[in-house]
Order: structure tokens, then sequence, then C-alpha cells
């Protein structure tokens, strides 16, 4: 039987990948074929490559613009948090889709299924499967089809750490891939090292425990496609990270600067809203306020913490388009500085909502900066060569054209498309 698997390790950038550290990374790239150009999208988050991954999409075409975004509800501009368990749900609500594209999960409902586990925030996990056609398990709430609540296994209990990787990976072994129910497509979604990176320096003690910790537990996934493939399995195994990381070297309110240059009338003003998506930002403009986007065009444009301002004529070139009022995408200045571990690459961070941390010298990604965008990608199966380097580019939208071709589902053209050597 055909069979895919996909596992993503959160966060890991590709310039990490090393004996010392990643042993079993480095073993597996050797009988799988490496693609070292690989990136991810824009905002490079997690909310973001989930939604790009399951749809094989752009946001321009899935409609999930950030981590952080705008609806324009009842004709006021609402941001929201896309990692809220009920965002996707809600969105549905109020534009009558939750994405715009249907998800790998709903291709293959009849094609024998998908089963997603994932152990990071809600959101990104939901994106996989928002409608509820195939199974997904997530600490927030565990669903089947028809987003039925599922009660044969207790995902609250595992946290979102290096333990909490492990116990979930093992289930997701014992369940998708040695198991009885081996459905066409599992995806395994670990938080680490993500969740480490933003809580620690990169390359520091805790931060290096938890990229081993990672590797330690992707050992367990790799044996076990092994393991399947023996009992005559066809598995397409995907293994990857979905961004990188920089380091913050700065922290902006754009909103408070956009206020303070007379651009927006006040803190929670509806006129303008510069919602954060961590080394990015998108700035929406209500309709009404529409006059003011050549000023504030040329306000961001003229700011050190900016390194690009991607007005409405050049959202297509990073995959957005002008919906529910976006006027502008910004990538925040970055540098090539190595921090106090000697991990290069340094950005601004946009000041993400109240309550939300965004820590001054540890890890964040969103934007266009070189190492958050230096994800790994790692392809083994039929029409990959092991052991080979592809040198073309590649990303995250290309991996469920990738799956489809494996499972022989046929689809529309996506964005991304297949990577199979024909």
């Amino acid at each position: 039987m055909r069979h895919a698997i996909i596992l993503v390790l959160d966060g890991l950038r590709r310039d990490m990948l090393a004996e010392a550290l990643t042993p079993t990374l480095v073993g597996h790239a050797e009988s799988a074929e490496t693609f070292p150009r690989h990136r991810s999208v824009f905002p490079s988050a997690t909310r973001v490559v989930s939604s790009s991954l399951a749809t094989g999409c752009h946001p321009a075409r899935h409609e999930l613009a950030g981590n952080s975004l705008v609806l324009i509800e009842d004709g006021r501009l609402v941001a929201h948090d896309a990692g809220h368990p009920g965002f996707l749900q809600h969105k549905r609500r109020i534009t009558g889709r939750s994405l715009a594209m249907p998800t790998m999960a709903e291709r293959l409902k009849e094609h024998g299924g998908a089963v997603i586990y994932s152990n990071v925030s809600p959101g990104a996990a939901y994106a996989h499967d928002p409608d509820g056609h195939g199974i997904v398990y997530h600490r927030a709430g565990s669903f089947g089809p028809g987003r039925v609540p599922l009660t044969d296994w207790d995902a609250k209990r595992i946290s979102a750490d290096i333990a909490g990787d492990r116990t979930m990976a093992e289930r997701f072994i014992a369940d998708v891939m040695l198991g009885a129910r081996k459905p066409a497509l599992g995806v395994l979604w670990l938080a680490e090292p993500d969740i480490s990176s933003h809580a620690h320096p990169l390359g520091s003690p805790s931060h290096l425990k938890s990229i081993r910790g990672a590797d330690a537990t992707a050992a367990l996934v790799i044996a076990a496609a092994t393991r399947a493939r023996e009992s005559g399995d066809d598995i397409l195994l995907v293994v990857a990270s979905d961004h990188g990381h920089q380091t913050v070297a700065g922290v902006i309110d754009i909103d408070a600067e956009l206020v303070r240059a007379g651009l927006k009338d006040g803190h929670g003003s509806g006129d303008v809203l510069a919602v954060s998506n961590g080394t990015s930002a998108l700035v929406y403009v209500h309709p009404d306020y529409a006059p003011r986007v050549e000023a504030i065009g040329l306000f961001l444009r003229a700011q050190p913490w900016v390194g690009d301002v991607i007005g409405t004529e050049r959202l297509g070139e990073i995959g957005q388009t002008a919906r529910h009022g976006l006027a502008f995408a910004i990538d925040m200045a970055s540098t090539e500085e190595p921090n106090e571990h000697g991990i290069p690459g340094k950005s601004f961070a946009a000041k993400p909502e109240a309550g939300k941390p965004d820590r001054m010298g540890c890890g964040q990604h969103g934007g266009l900066a070189r190492y958050e965008q230096s994800p790994f990608l790692m392809m083994q199966g039929t029409g990959f060569a092991a052991g080979a380097t592809r040198d073309e580019p590649s990303s995250a939208v290309d991996i469920a054209p990738t799956v489809l071709h494996h499972l022989g589902v046929a689809h529309e053209p996506l964005d991304g498309r297949a990577l199979q050597q024909r």
C-alpha cells in the first residue's frame, strides 16, 4: 500500500544540522534526497506554513494571511490571533470558508484518509483539517470526521516540550505507521525546537538540548518508516522544518509609531491596524482611510527598523493579496551579525499583542531574512534518489502536490509542484 508520512520539527533552521547535534537527521540525509535551497513562505510562521503545506498554496489562495491577521467584520477592522482554537471556525462564519483551498485531509477523505498529530498551537494544528474530513489530535481538542470530538486518546496531557513530543510520536507510530489504521497520510508536527528557540538564546545550552531532543524523536519515526517498508508499504517519508529563527535585536511597537507620526488616530483605533507576525508585520487600512495609504508607506520606508515595505502592487511576489484592507507587508530589518553564542542572523521584531512575550536575544521568525527562511527538507521514497542533493528551489507549498502525486490523487494546479523526478 502507498502511504505518506510528514514529520515536521518546528523551527529547526538548516544550518543547525550537524553530526554532533543532529546525528539522526545527518544520517537520514544519506538515504534521502535533500533540498538545500528550501524556503518557508511569508510570513514564515507556523500557522501560515501549516495552511500552505496542507493546501499546496500561498496565503493569497488559502486566505490565512498570517499568524495574526485582520478580518473586516460588520464594516470594522478586527484583529485576530489565528492560533486560537476557534479562529478558523469563526473565519468560516465571517467569510464563508475556513481556508479557501481544500486541504490534503479533504482531498484524501475518499482515498485512505488523513490523521494529524500536532503539538504546536491549536490554530496551526486545525489548519491541516479545519472542516473535519480526517482526524486531528491536539491538546486543545481532538476531532474525527465531521469534527466529532474524540475520546480514544487524551491529548490534553501532552506538553509542548521534548517529553510531550516523544509521547506524541510514540502514539503516532503505534497508531498511524505500524498499527492497523495506516491512513494514506500521517502528519506528525513536533513542538521542539521552536518552543525553546523562543524562550532561550539560539545556540545556548537549553536551545541545543531541544534540538538534540527533536533529533532523538525523529529517530523513532524514521526507524518506524523503515520497519513499515520492510512489511511491504510504499512510503513517502517527508522530514522537514517549517522555518528557521533569527535572534531578536529589538522590539518595535508599530501601532505606537504610526500614532506618533499622526497616521493612526490612537491606541486601539480601527482606522489602521499593524499586526505582528514576529519579524514581520501586516498593516491594514480601513477603506474609509485609504487616502492615508501613501503617507503610511512613505513613513514606513524611512524607518531604520524596516527592511522592506511591500505594498499592494508587490504583495503577489510574496504570495499575499490585498484582502480585508491589507495595505502593506513589512519585513523587519535584519543583519548577519552573530549573537552571544556565535549564531548568525539578527532581526527587529514587531511588538506582539498584549500578554505575548517577545524576548530580546532569543529566537523569532516571520520575515524574509536569511535564517528564518532556511528550513530543511528531506524526501525519501519513490522518485527521490538516496543521498542526492537537489539544487532547485523548493518551498512548503511543494509538499502537498508531492504527497498527492505519490498517492495517485488528481488535483487542480496548485501553487507548488510535485518534486518527484520524472
